[in-house]
């Protein structure tokens, strides 16, 4: 059943959706089906957190080996035999062969990557739900508001629950896309795919010095307006900007060629990654000039956050699984809410806890062939979520 009530504009509606209660064994089976979910997260955390630990680990000691290893290069407009297949470390402006054009506006620039960036003004939709019952059944209001903005991505307006009035085209006339030069250098030295890959610091280029390449495109600020009115769009009206990374060439309006530091293999002329005894690949490029304690410290703090990001998904994972394939319980006794209420806080109580130990431990195994003292530090620590909760439980209880 569907109820709609205008707001007296086009651009904003409430429909309200009503179906019958579900019954008890309704429920028992989608709870049912939440528990085999529950179970593969719950097995998938398990993995989560053991491989993190091992490549954290790997991690640590590659960066360790390459850092007593890696050799500074004092000349890199020459190429010394003695370092080939060895790990160097450098500092120096890029430079690129040939310059970065757009023909369609005219545009050219000596940079490392040209990204042109295409928005169409278009509708959008937005949606805000609440869900309340009535009269035994659950019943459910939602409010769609529509609103027009620049996006770099066509959206789909089949998709909207009304789209008369707010229609959008189902393609840009204009596409986005982004030059990568085929040689990057850093001296005499040619930088491989993967250090190119890495020079992403974008940044907007500046449209004042340059002139309408069109009759039926103005310039406005940074954008190019594909717009009989860029002051006041239409649906379907485009707008381009230009971003750029890794300027290689001295530019009256951007200054001078961006200066990196890179730590890779020396082959030839060329540096490419450098494969460790670990099992690890180091193959660093980071902007400004740093040495080699700077770029290693910044590699170590990069795998600490990534360790601790992945440990806290591993957490998560564990805790919603746990709190899923116990969420029978919770439907068992839903119908008496102050035991229902009950049954909630303890079921998350024992979820945390349990996640808790089990992503300890976990780390623990994970840690006990690189660090077995540290592994069984964390063995005992994972005990102790379960003894804080039994001894939160009164004598009698327990007994």
């Amino acid at each position: 059943f569907q109820q709609f009530s205008d707001t007296g504009s086009r651009k904003e509606h409430v429909k309200i959706t009503s179906e019958p209660k579900p019954g008890f064994l309704e429920r028992l089976s989608e709870t049912s089906g939440g528990m085999l979910i529950g179970l593969v997260t719950f097995l998938l955390a398990f993995y989560l957190l053991f491989t993190n630990e091992g490549r954290a680990l790997r991690t640590a000691k590659s960066l360790d080996e390459g850092l007593s290893l890696v050799v500074p290069l004092d000349n890199i407009h020459s190429i010394s035999q003695q370092n080939e297949g060895r790990l160097v470390h450098l500092t120096g402006a890029l430079s690129t062969s040939k310059p970065l054009f757009d023909p369609s506006y005219g545009l050219s620039i000596k940079a490392v990557k040209l990204k042109r960036n295409v928005e169409m003004y278009q509708w959008v939709e937005y949606e805000d739900s609440q869900e309340y019952e009535e009269n035994g059944e659950i019943k459910k209001e939602t409010k769609y508001s529509y609103n027009t903005e620049w996006k770099s991505e066509v959206v789909n307006s089949r998709n909207f629950d009304r789209e008369i009035g707010h229609k959008n085209p189902s393609a840009m006339a204009v596409e986005s896309f982004t030059a990568v030069s085929p040689n990057v250098q850093v001296g005499s030295f040619v930088l491989s795919k993967g250090l190119v890959d890495k020079i992403d610091d974008f940044k907007q280029l500046s449209l004042s010095h340059l002139e309408d390449p069109h009759a039926d495109v103005t310039r406005g600020g940074d954008y190019f307006y594909h717009s009989d009115n860029p002051r006041r769009p239409e649906v379907g009206d485009l707008r381009v900007s230009f971003f750029y990374a890794g300027l290689s060439g001295d530019d009256p309006h951007l200054g001078s060629a961006a200066k990196v530091t890179v730590i890779a293999r020396q082959r030839g002329d060329q540096l490419v990654p450098y494969h460790t005894k670990s099992g690890d690949i180091l193959e660093m490029l980071y902007p400004g000039d740093l040495s080699v304690e700077e770029v290693f410290q910044k590699e170590h703090e990069s795998n600490t956050m990534k360790t601790w990001a992945l440990r806290a998904a591993g957490w998560l994972s564990m805790f919603v699984g746990i709190s899923l394939m116990t969420r029978i319980f919770y439907t068992l006794v839903d119908w008496f809410p102050v035991v229902r209420d009950l049954v909630n806080v303890g079921l998350k109580a024992f979820a945390l806890c349990v996640a808790s130990s089990l992503s300890l431990l976990t780390i623990s195994v994970g840690w006990l062939f690189y660090r077995p003292l540290w592994a069984l530090l964390l063995a005992l620590l994972s005990v102790v979520p379960i003894v804080v909760a039994r001894s939160r439980v009164p004598p009698k209880k327990q007994q």
